[in-house]
């Protein structure tokens, strides 16, 4: 991958799209308003933006987000982003926050209306998607992308890579990833029985591309859809593109050459409970092979992986962690900033990465933000590229899915990452890229 993994991939400055004044500010949508949602428009007030535009299929959704624009104009609102992206013609970018199995769409819809894109991890809810989404942005070179994966912007996660790249914790061969407490509903079937569709939800919809199913309240809407497949890719999908950030960017991973799982509950349309997933990378350049292991659902590393120095500062095993273990030391940290500590082997405790006297003369090379949605905004104006762009981020994606394709296959695969493919046995296409419903295509 040579480097693409470490920062931004360095592909020149935009050139704005709509003709804009010098002080005038980008003209914003935000596409999805749940719990994310939300965070995300509360966020971008500070970003220096103006929101002109809402959409979300629940139509309940737009009384809080107005709340939290008040005192701002009201922007328009709507419930199909296609007529959102036909009727705003001052618009310039959109945010997409919706449930995963509308990220490709409505990304993809974006790019093809010339908006830059910033859009929440995972960056699809399929390999296939992702992989589709990536040459699109590759494309269109005068558009900025993000995918939002909040961490990418801390001071922390950047000093880790710096610090693992100069070689200070040695050469690493072993990763241990969790995201212990953040079970979903495992071993839940798909109810048959409907409820009322609440006023204002359009359930058909909500549902767009993936297989329609009825409306069961608390089940999928607003809350509980990552749990299934059919949606979300459950807590891989929630967390991966957080946990495998500094394995991937600091040790230049490319595409796993292995990949097995195992899981309580498998084969429902609901994702398992107690997984534990398995990666298996190749040599890259001068770095050595590494085994990347995965936990979730109540699952954590087996005794004796996390250190006596992590257990001892914390009084136990986190509930989600990134342990990076060398020859020399390790670094860990939770699942957004990879690595808020660093020990070496001759050390007794831990040490902020931030403040570590061992390897404070390692030198700065990645540039310091004052937030992930702010870089995406400045990107836009004109400023430095961003650190997850949709290059980046999708790499990253497609890794944490190739792990839900071995968890939904219930096999081992020998995995084919430029092909997207098992070369020892065969995989359900629809994994990989999902089948579309009539009237939702790409």
């Amino acid at each position: 991958m040579t480097g693409l993994a470490t920062g931004a991939a360095m592909v020149g400055f935009p050139n704005l799209l709509r003709a804009r004044g010098a002080n005038e500010k980008l003209n914003v949508a935000h596409i999805g308003l749940g719990n994310m949602g939300s965070g995300r428009l509360t966020e971008m007030l500070g970003c220096g933006t103006n929101i002109v535009a809402l959409c979300d299929v629940d139509e309940n959704q737009f009384a809080g987000a107005k709340q939290i624009l008040a005192g701002r104009p009201e922007p328009k609102t709507y419930v199909d982003y296609r007529e959102l992206l036909d009727k705003q013609p001052d618009l310039d970018a959109i945010v997409v926050t919706t449930p995963d199995h509308w990220h490709a769409l409505i990304a993809t819809a974006g790019l093809k209306a010339d908006k830059h894109v910033f859009c929440e991890k995972p960056l699809t809810h399929s390999v296939g998607e992702t992989r589709d989404l990536r040459k699109l942005a590759r494309r269109k070179t005068k558009l900025v992308t993000q995918m939002g994966n909040q961490g990418s912007a801390s001071a922390q996660l950047r000093r880790g890579i710096e610090v693992i790249q100069a070689g200070a914790i040695g050469k690493v061969r072993e990763v241990h990833c969790w995201a212990g407490g953040a079970g979903i509903h495992p071993g839940l079937a798909m109810p048959l029985i409907a409820d009322p569709i609440p006023a204002g939800l359009h359930w058909d919809a909500w549902i767009g591309p993936a297989p329609y199913r009825v409306y069961k309240k608390d089940y999928y809407h607003p809350w509980n859809w990552r749990g299934w497949f059919d949606f979300g890719n459950g807590v891989m999908a929630d967390f991966g593109c957080h946990n495998l950030n500094l394995p991937f960017r600091s040790l230049q991973l490319d595409y796993p050459t292995n990949i097995s799982s195992e899981g309580e509950f498998l084969g429902m349309a609901s994702y398992p409970g107690h997984v534990k997933i398995r990666y298996d990378f190749g040599p890259r350049g001068d770095l050595p092979d590494v085994s990347l292991l995965w936990y979730d659902g109540g699952r954590l590393p087996p005794p004796g992986v996390v250190p006596a120095a992590v257990t001892k500062h914390f009084g136990n095993i986190p509930d989600t962690g990134v342990l990076m273990i060398g020859d020399k030391g390790f670094t860990f940290g939770d699942a957004w900033k990879g690595a808020d500590y660093i020990k070496l082997n001759e050390e007794a405790e831990l040490s902020g990465i931030l403040n570590h006297s061992a390897t404070r003369d390692i030198p700065f090379t990645l540039p310091r933000v004052k937030g992930h949605l702010q870089e995406w905004v400045d990107a836009c104006a004109g400023g430095p590229p961003t650190f997850s762009n949709f290059e980046i981020g999708g790499h990253l994606t497609e890794i944490a899915l190739a792990g839900v394709v071995a968890l939904r296959s219930e096999e081992s695969l020998l995995w084919n990452g430029e092909k997207m493919r098992a070369e020892n046995v065969p995989v359900d296409e629809f994994i990989i890229k999902p089948r579309y419903r009539k009237n939702w295509k790409i």
